[in-house]
């Protein structure tokens, strides 16, 4: 298949980048600084630069043309509301429009776990960053798109380990960057995994196996 990944530079994007490369996928990555390209070459992707903020719905549809799939991967990373408001939120629902525009059906977007956080302080920034993710899930749902949802927990560096916790409602945990990668990549080879919102954690199930379940339902 033909991957498109928005946010393309993320660890998450960077982690898929290569996993659906070995699998014989095509990837292009969205990136917004010059130095990345190098790397997401590397990794076995063609880096498109563009930045999220600044492209049109027309432009963005023309890089994404020729795709089968779309996966939004972009965030601001803590940068402040506004840059939160332009990435999370406009530039989710950028993207969902030059996909329609593109003629590409499926969309994956990486969202926020609802329980992510909220342990901690509840500043404005935070409470504008769980708003602004929540309207752009709503936004996806109410498209006419082949769309999924993946709400992964708090995310680390630890290397994956293929097992995970995956359904529309689990307790909050944390899970490898890694296998939250090789679940998109599985969900991408699952056409009959969509139009679901996914909670996911490290768990004792197999990826595929888990992905299976929800198939079912």
């Amino acid at each position: 298949m033909n991957v498109f990944v928005v946010g393309g530079s993320g660890k998450v994007a960077r982690s898929l980048a290569r996993m659906l490369s070995q699998g014989d996928h095509a990837v292009r990555s969205l990136h917004r600084k010059l130095e990345q390209a190098r790397e997401l070459a590397a990794l076995g992707a063609m880096a498109v630069q563009g930045d999220l903020t600044a492209l049109s719905i027309d432009a963005l549809a023309t890089l994404m043309a020729g795709s089968d799939a779309v996966v939004f991967s972009a965030g601001a990373g803590g940068a402040g509301m506004e840059v939160t408001n332009a990435i999370d939120g406009r530039g989710l629902e950028l993207a969902v429009a030059a996909a329609r525009q593109a003629g590409i059906r499926r969309f994956l977007l990486i969202s926020a776990f609802p329980d992510a956080l909220r342990g901690g302080e509840r500043n404005p920034g935070f409470e504008n960053y769980a708003r602004v993710k929540k309207l752009a899930d709503a936004h996806l749902v109410a498209s006419d798109l082949d769309w999924v949802i993946l709400r992964p927990g708090t995310l680390t560096d630890e290397p994956g380990t293929g097992r995970v916790r995956a359904a529309a409602a689990i307790p909050y945990g944390a899970v490898p960057r890694d296998d939250v990668a090789a679940t998109l990549a599985a969900i991408i080879e699952r056409p009959n995994v969509s139009r679901t919102i996914i909670e996911l954690t490290s768990g004792d199930t197999p990826i595929d196996e888990a992905l299976a379940r929800i198939s079912q339902r």
